[in-house]
């Protein structure tokens, strides 16, 4: 298998994933709102926008279209989640495993968040329109 092949396997993979983060958005709304920060206007609307930009984003990501772009907008929307929510539920947690789901989620925001920049970064060597 030639690494084309794989490296849209690859994309195919977080694109699944992040279809059904993004239903769980749309389904279970109000058990997202937990995490939008008390400060931010908005509420519930914020949970159905990120719903919707991680369909949108697998949209791109397995129609090869705008996906420099895309990428790069995942990345920065998931590394704003780490820092003003993840980290912030961290330090404030108020059990070991509150602190621990907020640790895990860190964690898994920056990895996805990696993996959305490095789509974006080999676009043009994997043959992947921008």
């Amino acid at each position: 298998m030639n690494q084309h092949i794989i490296a849209r396997i690859a994309i195919w993979i977080l694109s699944i994933v992040m279809i059904i983060f993004g239903i769980q958005h749309f389904t279970h709304p109000r058990d997202m709102l937990n995490y939008v920060p008390p400060y931010m206007p908005g509420g519930i609307v914020w949970v159905y926008f990120v719903g919707a930009a991680f369909i949108l984003a697998s949209v791109a990501f397995i129609f090869n279209k705008r996906v420099k772009m895309t990428g790069y907008l995942l990345a920065t929307l998931l590394f704003i989640f780490v820092i003003a929510i993840h980290i912030p539920n961290y330090l404030n947690a108020g059990t070991i495993d509150m602190q621990r789901m907020a640790l895990v989620n860190a964690l898994k925001d920056t990895a996805i968040a990696a993996f959305a920049l490095h789509i974006a970064g080999s676009a043009d060597s994997h043959g992947i329109i921008y």
